[in-house]
Parts: C-alpha cells; sequence; structure tokens
C-alpha cells in the first residue's frame, strides 16, 4: 500500500447463502481486518465476495474466475499484469483462469504443506511463485518493480519510496 499499490480481496462466503451469518457480520469481519491492516500500514481498497453455496454453480465462487475478473473491471486493468495471492489451490485456479500471475502464500490454508503438496499444487498450477507470507510477497513485488524502473545496487531510483520512507 505504501509503495502506491492497490489490493483487493477476492472471497468465497458461502456461510451468507447457508445462513451461518448475515452481512452486518460480514460487515464486521472486514472492518477488523482493515483495522489490522491499518496497524500495520496496509490496506484493502475493496473486498469482492461470493455468497453463495458450492452446489450453486454460480460464476463467481473460486476456483471459477468470476470475482478476479470483477476486480479487472472495477479497476480497469489488464489482468495478465495484477498478481494473485493465496493460501489455497482454489485460489490460484482462480487466477489461473483469469491470466493472472501466481503466487502462493506459505500462511494460512497452505502453512502446514510439505514440499511433496507443493509440488503436487504445481502439477495444476506450474507457474506459481511461493513465498513464506504475504510480507514477503509484498517485498518481492515492490523489489521487482523498482529492478523494472532502473533500480539496483548502484543506482537506485528511489521507486516504491514514499513519504514513510524506504519500502521493502
Amino acid at each position: 500500500s505504501r509503495a502506491g499499490g492497490h489490493a483487493g480481496v477476492a472471497t468465497n462466503q458461502s456461510g451468507l447463502g447457508r445462513g451461518l451469518f448475515d452481512m452486518a457480520a460480514l460487515n464486521a469481519m472486514h472492518v477488523k481486518m482493515n483495522k489490522q491492516l491499518a496497524h500495520l500500514g496496509g490496506r484493502i481498497d475493496a473486498v469482492f465476495f461470493c455468497p453463495h453455496a458450492p452446489a450453486d454453480g454460480c460464476d463467481c465462487r473460486k476456483p471459477a474466475p468470476g470475482l478476479i475478473d470483477l476486480i479487472g473491471e472495477r479497476y480497469g486493468v489488464h489482468l495478465e499484469n495484477v498478481p494473485v495471492v493465496g493460501d489455497s489451490l482454489r485460489d490460484l485456479q482462480a487466477g489461473q483462469a483469469a491470466g493472472c500471475p501466481l503466487h502462493l502464500v506459505r500462511t494460512g490454508k497452505s502453512e502446514s504443506m510439505d514440499a511433496l503438496q507443493i509440488a503436487q499444487m504445481r502439477e495444476f498450477v506450474p507457474d506459481m511463485e511461493v513465498h513464506a507470507d504475504l510480507a514477503a510477497f509484498a517485498e518481492a513485488l515492490v523489489r521487482g518493480e523498482r529492478l523494472q524502473h532502473g533500480a539496483n545496487d548502484q543506482n537506485d531510483t528511489l521507486y516504491g519510496q514514499t513519504q514513510y520512507g524506504r519500502q521493502p
């Protein structure tokens, strides 16, 4: 966020469709998430959610690409340049179907995966990059952007710096 990027969340929330919680509860979850991110200097620009149960057969429930397509439409961006970061095969398959670069973070659902399980996941999404966590992904993304804009160890273009100082 501090380097000028935007973040959107695409999330399956079948609990809505199944009556396990209501919109007020979902909104409260999003408020809590945003408060925790703000404490770290981050923000979520928009949350896109699928309220349908798995049996509904919608096109917005991941692994379908509908939510990611909506993000691309909302922001007017070509998805081949929009990284999808997730902790599950379903997340990455949605990004793959939308034509996005794929990044697995080893937290949440993937935290306990071993090397064999990661290799098996690569059979379905061979082009994914793997990161220890969301911070490691963000660092790699900003570093890549800095290099694209001409930064190196001897020549720093200051890309990705803000009033808060140097970003990873």
